[in-house]
């Protein structure tokens, strides 16, 4: 199949074409370079025959990519006018392409025309990590993904414990696979051109280490915990717990120090915490 990718000048007629100006609010920077989509479709590993999930498809840029590359797109648009243009860009210029659209808002939507096993998406800076988290709880079919985030975001949610910026997205992340830092991104490829960096973040999903039950727990312990990060855990787990005396203790039957603060504890620690016999 023989497809055309977007540049500058057909990203700017489209976006003309459909009376569309980039908002903020929306956390819309469209792509606008052949060569970035064709690394992050390579980059992903994206292969023929297999469905993909793209949020947030914007005018079509990476779209494009991913079609070209044989898979089948389910797309994700919150926007009414780029949903119902998006189908008209790629029978132009990808036609007899396997493309979806979905009309909503990613943060709710809980079903899809298909499983997909992979998620590649330029995700809206201002919802990317809630809405990986809720593609990830609510769709167990997707083995791996590669994100484009906001850079500070993006070490954010691939980062270790112990470092400054490990934090409540780094031990949500780590529930459903390991994510790495794949690349970075210039500026200069989008349009408008954002004033911040961008980076891919890959994902492999690995087998959760935990029920349902346990993942809820765990997730508000880690809120409670990251809530106030400068604090020792017997203080900001009080609450939580009861009082001060209670979470000490049962920190202590979780096999970790009540002293100790959130960036030092893995998930396993947070699990094992959740799991520990209440006094």
């Amino acid at each position: 199949m023989t497809v055309s990718l977007l540049g500058p000048a057909e990203i700017r007629d489209l976006a003309e074409h459909l009376g569309i100006t980039p908002t903020k609010k929306l956390g819309q920077n469209f792509v606008h370079d052949a060569n970035t989509v064709r690394r992050i479709v390579r980059t992903a590993s994206v292969q023929p025959g297999e469905t993909v999930v793209e949020i947030g498809p914007g005018l079509g840029s990476l779209t494009l990519g991913i079609l070209e590359a044989g898979a089948r797109v389910i797309a994700v648009e919150i926007d009414k006018r780029l949903a119902e243009q998006l189908p008209l860009t790629v029978e132009q210029l990808a036609p007899g392409a396997d493309l979806d659209v979905v009309t909503a808002d990613a943060l709710r939507v809980t079903s899809l025309p298909s499983d997909p096993v992979a998620l590649v998406a330029n995700l809206p800076y201002n919802v990317s990590v809630p809405v990986l988290l809720h593609f990830l709880e609510t769709f167990p079919s997707l083995e791996r993904g590669l994100v484009m985030v906001q850079a500070e975001v993006g070490h954010r949610i691939a980062a270790d414990p112990g470092s400054k910026i490990y934090g409540g997205p780094s031990v949500k992340a780590a529930w459903y696979g390991r994510f790495r830092v794949a690349a970075t991104v210039s500026r200069q490829v989008f349009w408008p051109v954002p004033n911040v960096d961008s980076v891919l973040v890959a994902f492999e999903r690995m087998p959760q280490p935990g029920t349902e039950e346990e993942r809820v727990a765990t997730f508000r312990l880690v809120d409670a915990a990251f809530g106030q990060r400068r604090k020792m855990l017997r203080q900001a787990l009080a609450e939580t717990f009861g009082g001060s005396a209670e979470a000490s203790a049962r920190l202590e039957a979780g096999g970790v120090a009540p002293t100790a603060r959130g960036e030092e504890l893995r998930l396993e620690d947070f699990l094992a915490i959740v799991r520990a016999p209440s006094a």
